[in-house]
């Protein structure tokens, strides 16, 4: 067994992270509404929730539904706009002590633009991540992400515009993710996030009507890790950037899996609501894997479980 302490430093497209856990957007709010409860020092970062060029103020409730091994959400990008973040909430952020990560969504190719440019060169932020996957809006989002030709000339535009490292999250609610991952890649993405929720409902049988209001919401939580699993696996096999697993990850035996898959780091969300201290405890049990494989460090792991 190897007795010295394991690397678990990652580059990810241009971010330095000092572990590949991080927790996922959407589900930690802009980080600060967490301290107390996440330690901070001990993750490697944080992607903030959508960040959108004015202030929204999401979907009508109800918005959240409970469901099998995970929840259904249909928050809708509520968000105080990229000038308030800028003003009051990055401000805050810089204090955490890991890196942050903005995530961009828009409803046209110009207003992704303008956010991506209002946020170029701000201090504090270690990249953006384009969300250009979110089941829950009428606008935007999805609509660019599920066509390549369309994904990879929003990616080339806004690479232009910034000197950022650039994630782009996928959205699995395609027939063929490979072909939006290689369309981002070409288009100059750094790393890619993958995946994003998958696109579900529920119905109140008493009411006999949809539980959300916005009839439909993303599915996340355990009930979606196979689904994300294989869906790494192909576009780690596509692509030559890294990619970020995301979806249903709850333990260190879940991050070990996505890395063995091919991804480089794990985003944690919906684990975080029932337990704040997911992300460090991952991290710790990827530690001791590391050390009880007699590994020197993380990227031994990323790819070994590849045919």
């Amino acid at each position: 067994m190897n007795r010295t302490r394991p690397a678990l430093n990652v580059n990810l497209g241009g971010v330095k992270l000092r572990n590949p856990v991080l927790l996922a957007s959407g589900t930690c709010g802009y980080g600060t509404e967490l301290l107390g409860q996440v330690r901070f020092q001990s993750i490697g970062g944080l992607v903030s929730k959508s960040i959108t060029l004015q202030p929204k103020p999401g979907n009508p409730m109800p918005r959240v539904a409970e469901c099998s091994s995970g929840m259904l959400n249909a928050i809708g990008l509520e968000n105080v706009g990229v000038r308030t973040f800028c003003g009051e909430k990055l401000p805050e952020m810089r204090k955490l002590p890991c890196a942050i990560l903005a995530n961009v969504a828009g409803s046209t190719p110009e207003e992704y633009i303008e956010v991506v440019e209002y946020l170029d060169g701000r201090r504090g932020l270690a990249g953006l991540e384009l969300n250009l996957s979110c089941p829950n809006v009428r606008r935007g989002g999805m609509e660019f992400g599920r066509e390549p030709g369309l994904l990879g000339s929003l990616v080339a535009a806004i690479r232009r515009r910034t000197r950022l490292p650039l994630w782009v999250k996928l959205t699995p609610n395609v027939t063929d993710i490979i072909a939006l991952a290689r369309a981002a890649e070409d288009a100059g993405a750094d790393a890619l996030t993958v995946m994003n929720t998958l696109l579900g409902m529920r119905m109140d049988i008493q009411q006999r009507c949809p539980i959300l209001a916005n009839l439909t919401g993303g599915l996340s939580g355990p009930a979606i890790k196979p689904v994300a699993l294989r869906m790494v696996y192909q576009v780690a096999g596509a692509v030559s950037i890294p990619v970020i697993g995301v979806g249903g990850i709850e333990t260190a035996e879940d991050a070990i899996e996505f890395i063995l898959a091919g991804a480089s780091a794990v985003q944690i969300g919906t684990a975080t609501f029932r337990n704040p201290g997911s992300a460090e405890q991952a991290v710790q049990g990827l530690a001791a894997y590391l050390r009880q494989s007699g590994m020197t460090g993380v990227n031994e792991l990323i790819g070994a479980g590849r045919k």
